[in-house]
């Protein structure tokens, strides 16, 4: 078991490394001073290496803090009219159970599943037993803190407290063992990249109750919720049982990886599919430009609907949010002052929110598959000064492109904070 997990956490930690070390082989300054040989120097391996065991520590918290700052504590603040241990237990219950079926740890195809079990030929049953209880180890710790932190704060008694990151963890062995139950009575194998309509249905309705039953003043009782959460415990001593006695792992991660493998072929198809179809083949399409102005035009208007289609949603969902608002300010204005100190305190932060909704990555990507792969057999469409000239073209574009949903959002902010 143990050099299992070496193994496994080594192979996992390779990858990692190497994904740092192209990272900053892309930086335009630092590129220069790495060698061509970067990945023999023995020091910036060292470097990345501690790079990716901090990442590793950090990960085990970061995504537990952010979980319970914005989808428990942070929405359940502006809950007014309900008690706050009882929404805070009332949200932790329903997102635990969407977890649990979203979030399995078991049925999640990865790349390093593929290279452990399927290139390497490891023991499939003890790599996958060795990561799973890994994982769970990472939820308990991951969770405890906050748990006690969050929870203490709403009023949540200590023992029930510390229960909490064992009763998540319980939930989602209950639900792993099911699925392999349901594997050898019916041969489905659970995909939790890929869920079932009816999975969407019931996290859809979880999520309203969730949500939408405390604005209306209404909440699980913090009895049935505490029974339900001490009731996961035994339940997940069960499902591990199951999980440590079943053989067919092998069975079950071939199916799963093939499905990764052949996912990735025909989502490259479809993709280049339908950007062929939505690719404008008018022939009256022109420009009056000269140069890589007017190539750069013609792209533009050719790939009108793949470059501007995403950032039109983008700004529509924005546009529709900040309206949402305005009208909950409308109905119910004792949300004014809480909302207007969250916005004052987060305002800065949503530099990163234009960071992540930035259309760059798309552009660039559309530009290289049906303009630059072509081109670039050409000598003239390398030289330094016209990749300079066209990059500055390109960010341009990019700019215009991201402008939109920028405008809206900046509205948006504008308009909730004077209102």
């Amino acid at each position: 078991m143990n050099k299992t997990l070496r193994i496994s956490f080594s192979l996992k930690n390779t990858y990692r490394v190497n994904g740092i070390l192209y990272s900053l082989k892309q930086i335009p300054l630092v590129k220069r001073i790495l060698p061509e040989t970067l990945y023999r120097v023995r020091g910036l391996k060292i470097f990345a290496n501690v790079l990716s065991v901090l990442w590793e520590v950090v990960s085990v918290f970061l995504g537990k803090f952010l979980y319970f700052i914005t989808m428990v504590a942070g929405i359940g603040m502006f809950y007014e009219n309900v008690p706050a241990d009882g929404v805070y237990l009332h949200i932790l219950l329903f997102l635990t159970v969407i977890g649990a079926f979203m979030n399995t740890s078991l049925f999640n195809p990865t790349q390093d599943k593929y290279y452990a079990m399927i290139l390497m030929r490891m023991d499939a049953r003890e790599y996958t037993l060795v990561n799973y209880i890994y994982a769970i180890l990472k939820v308990i710790i991951g969770f405890l803190p906050f748990s006690l932190l969050f929870g203490l704060g709403r009023g949540i008694p200590l023992w029930l407290c510390l229960l909490i990151p064992f009763s998540v963890a319980g939930l989602k062995m209950a639900v792993a063992a099911s699925s392999l139950w349901d594997y050898e009575k019916h041969g489905y194998v659970y995909n939790e990249n890929h869920l079932r309509k009816h999975l969407w249905l019931l996290v859809g309705l979880l999520l309203a109750a969730a949500y939408g039953l405390p604005a209306a003043g209404i909440v699980v009782p913090g009895i049935v919720t505490t029974v339900l959460l001490f009731i996961f415990i035994p339940a997940g001593a069960i499902g591990l049982w199951k999980i440590l006695r079943f053989r067919g792992y092998r069975e079950i991660n071939q199916q799963l990886l093939a499905r990764l493998t052949s996912q990735m072929d025909s989502v490259a198809q479809i993709s280049r599919k339908q950007s062929q179809k939505v690719i404008s083949t008018d022939t009256r399409i022109t420009s009056k430009r000269k140069g890589f102005e007017y190539l750069n035009e013609l792209f533009i208007k050719r790939h009108r609907k793949i470059l501007w289609s995403s950032s039109k949603k983008i700004a529509a969902v924005c546009l529709f949010l900040c309206l949402g608002i305005l009208l909950v300010f409308y109905l119910a204005p004792q949300f004014k002052e809480k909302t207007n100190e969250l916005m004052m305190t987060f305002l800065p932060y949503f530099v990163f929110i234009m960071y992540a909704i930035n259309r760059g990555t798309g552009f660039t990507k559309a530009l290289f598959m049906n303009c630059d792969h072509s081109l670039l057999t050409y000598s003239f469409y390398k030289r330094p000064d016209m990749v300079l000239k066209l990059f500055r073209i390109r960010l341009r574009e990019i700019m215009k492109i991201n402008l939109l949903p920028a405008l809206v959002i900046g509205a948006g902010l504008a308009g909730i904070l004077y209102a």
